[in-house]
């Protein structure tokens, strides 16, 4: 069953030309709508509005957040002082089996955000990832979770048991691809709003 159309993902007011980018972040529900207005970023869902001066922003993160139905999904999240945060996603439900990739319209959206924030929001902090405080017990149990895959493998070997051998080699492949990449892009650390790391960000073009 597909959903009704968000909006058109990144698109220009045709009134004012702010940038404007939209999703739907469930399948029911209408999309959600932010607008990069001169002086502050605006969020709307339906007859709400919230409002968000530029300089009332304090944090910004960029993280790789995958989901089971799109695995490529990037977020960025946004607290404003006294405020509730913001999320916008770069995948928007389309369908019960299929969520939408805007890959190019999310990330000159958060780019040109960025490029405001750099202006507006000096003592604004930037971070990329995961929490650390849930990045590295993840990273330990992942590490721990490979090396006993490997011992398994090295014993399927040694008895011979090749069938086996190929069953842990495809399972252990499939976990390094799937987990590795999002422990890889998703280490804590901090950027600078000029210098967006591509790791937590869709490929241009």
């Amino acid at each position: 069953m597909d959903v009704p159309a968000a909006p058109q993902a990144h698109a220009t007011d045709p009134e004012t030309g702010d940038p404007i980018y939209a999703y739907k972040r469930s399948l029911v529900g209408a999309a959600f709508v932010y607008r990069l207005a001169p002086d502050a970023i605006e969020w709307s869902m339906g007859s709400r509005v919230i409002r968000v001066p530029y300089d009332r922003i304090r944090r910004v993160r960029l993280s790789f957040r995958p989901l089971t139905l799109q695995n490529q999904r990037f977020l960025a999240e946004i607290w404003p002082a006294g405020g509730a945060k913001m999320e916008i996603a770069s995948t928007s439900w389309k369908s019960l089996v299929e969520q939408e990739r805007l890959d190019a319209s999310y990330r000159a959206f958060v780019t040109e955000l960025h490029r405001r924030l750099a202006a507006a929001a000096p003592n604004a902090r930037y971070v990329t990832g995961s929490p650390p405080l849930l990045y590295w017990p993840g990273a330990l149990v992942f590490l721990g979770t490979g090396t006993a895959l490997l011992w398994l493998l090295a014993r399927a070997l040694l008895d011979g048991s090749f069938a086996g051998a190929a069953f842990v080699g495809v399972f252990f492949a499939l976990f390094i691809w799937q987990a590795g990449s999002f422990f890889l892009r998703n280490r804590p650390g901090s950027y600078r709003p000029e210098a967006l790391p591509g790791a937590v960000l869709p490929r241009a073009g």
